[in-house]
């Protein structure tokens, strides 16, 4: 018997501004530049990456580029989506190793 494997589509589960949240803190947490890019375009593309790109200015094919595995998005382009996703970057002191 066979299993047939289908592919993980993670914007299925990011369903509301918890999620995103949750996401996103999970994201910060690899602290891996393209991984967080790419979770970033992931959850632009929940909300649309139409409607984030009116929010911020910023072209779709921008958006795309940027907030790819490959991209290298600038922190201000970074710091326009989080807060056309209602998200913001907090710091915390890290304890000395």
């Amino acid at each position: 018997m066979t299993k047939k494997l289908t592919t993980f589509d993670t914007a299925e589960h990011i369903n509301s501004d918890q999620a995103i949240a949750d996401f996103m803190a999970g994201a910060f947490e690899t602290n891996d530049a393209g991984f967080i890019a790419h979770a970033m375009g992931v959850v632009a593309g929940t909300k649309g990456m139409t409607e984030i790109a009116n929010q911020t200015g910023l072209s779709r094919e921008q958006l795309y580029r940027s907030f790819s595995t490959e991209g290298n998005p600038t922190l201000r382009s970074t710091l326009a989506v989080m807060k056309a996703l209602g998200i913001e970057i907090t710091a915390r002191r890290v304890a000395a190793h």
